[in-house]
């Protein structure tokens, strides 16, 4: 949790501080929170922040070919606000972005590559991912036949994402702007997904999320980090069953494996969970960026 004087705080997302610095600019702050099942954990991996902050300005920087995106300045000057918030430099510094205020569309758009996580659960059930009939008899972590966007609701604190079908988002947003987040989405995940298989990493899902300047789209938020992403490394990987990883399934899995119903307020995390996090955060970084 950032505390910082002179400049109003706007927000606390589930990982984000925002603060608005006027000027049509916000000030994005990655903190350690971790969210697991859209719950908070009140115990902090120290340093993901700086990781977070770093992976998606290295991946808006290489999409800025498909989508422009809302970054003025991806290291800001804290004193540039006064002198209490350039006292706290050296603690944001490495997880703070300058951004574009922006309208955030409502809709979170999730790309799939391969079938896990809820899309899994959902597929097992009824042979479908938010509407889109995929063929039968796959197995868990099998690559689809083609990535296949499976949009969301953008929850609440404390709440669940609740995926819904393209359908939903054209009621939301208009056709035309449904398929443009659509469509960038899909370009956006294949870029991505082929260098990140270069460099040893399978990216199985990805979310994006979009906001509007001067009814333009632009990309927002974060973008492909392990805590957006779900990362496996390519040489371990075998269809038909859970996958190791480089993202917070780490701490999912483990908090499935207690007696926890997934609402408020969530369990704290032990040192090695903490630990292991933090490793496979900063091997995604390396993997992808050196």
């Amino acid at each position: 949790m950032t505390q910082l004087s002179n400049i109003s705080l706007l927000k606390r997302g589930k990982v984000r501080d925002v603060y608005d610095v006027g000027n049509e600019h916000l000030l994005i702050i990655a903190t350690d929170r971790i969210s697991a099942f859209d719950c908070i954990s009140p115990t902090p991996i120290p340093d993901k922040g700086i990781v977070l902050t770093q992976l998606s300005n290295f991946w808006f920087e290489k999409t800025e070919s498909i989508v422009p995106n809302h970054i003025v300045d991806a290291a800001p000057e804290m004193s540039e606000w006064g002198d209490d918030v350039g006292r706290s430099s050296d603690e944001i510094k490495g997880r703070s972005v300058l951004v574009k205020k922006t309208r955030p569309l409502v809709v979170e758009a999730v790309v799939r590559g391969y079938l896990a996580g809820s899309g899994w659960k959902e597929y097992c059930q009824t042979g479908k991912i938010c509407g889109v009939t995929l063929p039968p008899g796959l197995a868990e972590s099998e690559p689809l036949p083609e990535p296949i966007y499976t949009p969301a609701t953008k929850a609440e604190q404390g709440m669940h994402d609740e995926n819904i079908p393209f359908e939903y988002t054209i009621d939301i947003v208009g056709r035309i702007l449904a398929e443009s987040v659509r469509d960038i989405s899909l370009q956006l995940y294949t870029l991505a997904s082929e260098y990140a298989r270069e460099r040893g990493i399978i990216i199985a899902d990805t979310k994006f999320e979009f906001g509007l300047v001067e009814g333009k789209l632009v990309l927002i938020d974060e973008l492909i980090t392990p805590d957006s992403s779900r990362f496996w490394p390519l040489d371990e990987y075998e269809p038909g069953k859970s996958q190791p990883s480089f993202d917070k399934q780490y701490v999912r899995d483990y908090l499935e494996s207690l007696d926890w119903d997934k609402t408020p307020p969530a369990p704290e995390l032990p040192a090695d969970i903490v630990a292991g996090t933090l490793v496979r955060y900063r091997e995604a970084l390396f993997c992808l960026t050196t």
